[in-house]
């Protein structure tokens, strides 16, 4: 549909920034190309059964949903406060509780999903008591999730990147796709300067900057985690859950680091076993086994179910902006956003700035769509074997860096859109307001991208 196809996510990422209402700005941007696709009013329902009703959202919903209950479960059981009592113990700065949070990122690489939501609701207790605003917590639990993902082959995102080169010039096989996937990750220049930035900020030897300081200023000197008039993506419901047992402090080995290693153990097991990182059903056995731990601790059945459903309730403002999110994919699948974007970068395409056009374009569509995955699944099978025609069917250095610039391109556009799954999750798990968590991140995403177009631009040179 040409240029009438950005019209919807240009519209939804325009009214989020000026109302600061994700989930009202999502739906008429939903309603309003429903109408300029020609589908009537009627084509509005239509498109949430077709967006909603599949195995990937299930999938996702499913996970929030457990996630939701088990950060529930942790703070009635009290090991959420616990744990916080522990880290306090060792008094750790400013500093050292922002580089703990950058550490753990990095050390749960193998899903960013798990990453985003699971950092950022493990150190929020830590981080509120040492004065870091939610939006900083936010952005380093989001800074570390996809980008260390990308760079690590031995990760859902390495086998799917790899997969996608198989048959492309001179890669005959998944075997030859994961080895030209490994050369290529010293040239995802976006994802190793954006974690690198991250640590960097951390220890204070970059300082904040932008809205981002501003953000850190209030905290530390109002004492403000969020920001006046500000909506956390997680609810009063499951914020203001208290421990059951008063006076009681229950076991911190069995009510959190069990279940912690329940996940982290299901999670990796099940890719060295079977090839696929089963995160929702790791969170489940997790939360079926501290839901029984709770009960044997003297917690009452009814109790632990009225937790359960106020962890639930606590994580429906993020599963509202992730269906409005898919839809507008839908949406901008079924109207050819992709598409129109890349009939007006492909004529630009020339040996010397393909890796710079490919990164450009990834950027853009990963924004428009908020989807990292869907990005690499439009562009690898155009932009690369381009790429490998204009290198002599070979794959040198160009090639390379063309694999990796789309890499970096979708985390980038992700990092800034604000209908991005891993965006969205990461406001969850640190309780931000989410459209506080992309205007303050979007500064240090754009000083990433700057030295990646530099970077491209020599590489594109130097071949």
């Amino acid at each position: 549909m040409g240029f009438l196809s950005i019209l919807p996510p240009a519209i939804a990422i325009a009214l989020a920034f000026w109302t600061r209402d994700t989930i009202i700005s999502l739906f008429a941007a939903c309603f309003i190309g429903v109408l300029l696709a020609g589908k009537g009013i009627l084509g509005f329902p239509e498109l949430l059964t077709n967006a909603l009703g599949n195995g990937d959202f299930a999938w996702i919903f499913l996970l929030e949903l457990f996630i939701g209950i088990l950060i529930a479960f942790f703070q009635r059981t009290g090991s959420m406060k616990a744990f916080t009592t522990y880290v306090e113990k060792r008094k750790l700065s400013r500093k050292r509780v922002q580089l703990l949070t950058w550490f753990m990122g990095m050390f749960v690489f193998y899903s960013d999903y798990f990453s985003s939501l699971f950092v950022g609701s493990t150190m929020r207790g830590v981080s509120d008591k040492a004065r870091i605003s939610r939006e900083k917590l936010a952005y380093i639990t989001d800074s570390t999730s996809a980008p260390m993902s990308i760079l690590v082959p031995i990760t859902a995102w390495g086998v799917f990147v790899s997969g996608l080169l198989v048959g492309i010039g001179p890669i005959k096989d998944n075997s030859e796709a994961f080895s030209v996937f490994i050369q290529s990750i010293p040239f995802n220049f976006y994802a190793i300067i954006t974690i690198v930035l991250v640590g960097l900020i951390a220890s204070g030897i970059v300082k904040d900057f932008g809205p981002m300081k501003k953000a850190e200023k209030r905290a530390t000197e109002e004492g403000k985690l969020i920001r006046d008039g500000a909506k956390p993506l997680i609810s009063e419901e499951l914020t203001d859950i208290q421990p059951y047992h008063k006076n009681k402090v229950l076991s911190l080995k069995l009510n959190f680091l069990v279940p912690v290693l329940i996940i982290i153990t299901i999670a990796i097991g099940t890719y060295i076993a079977i090839d696929s990182v089963k995160t929702m059903e790791a969170f489940l056995a997790a939360v079926v086994f501290l839901g029984i731990v709770m009960r044997l601790q003297g917690i009452p059945l009814p109790d632990i179910m009225d937790t359960a459903l106020n962890g639930i309730k606590g994580v429906m403002p993020a599963v509202m902006i992730l269906a409005f999110a898919y839809a507008i994919n839908t949406l901008s699948r079924e109207m050819g956003t992709a598409n129109y974007i890349l009939d007006v970068t492909q004529s630009w395409m020339t040996p010397m700035l393909i890796p710079l056009i490919a990164f450009f374009a990834a950027a853009i569509v990963s924004f428009a769509t908020g989807s990292s995955w869907g990005t690499y699944g439009i562009l690898i099978p155009i932009a690369v074997p381009l790429a490998v025609v204009m290198a002599g069917g070979d794959i040198n250095t160009s090639v390379l860096a063309t694999i990796a610039a789309i890499a970096g391109g979708g985390v980038f556009g992700d990092h800034c859109s604000p209908l991005s799954d891993t965006t969205i999750l990461s406001s969850t798990g640190a309780a931000s307001d989410h459209i506080d968590h992309v205007k303050t991140q979007v500064p240090y995403a754009l000083v990433g991208a700057g030295i990646c177009i530099i970077l491209y631009l020599f590489i594109g040179f130097i071949t």
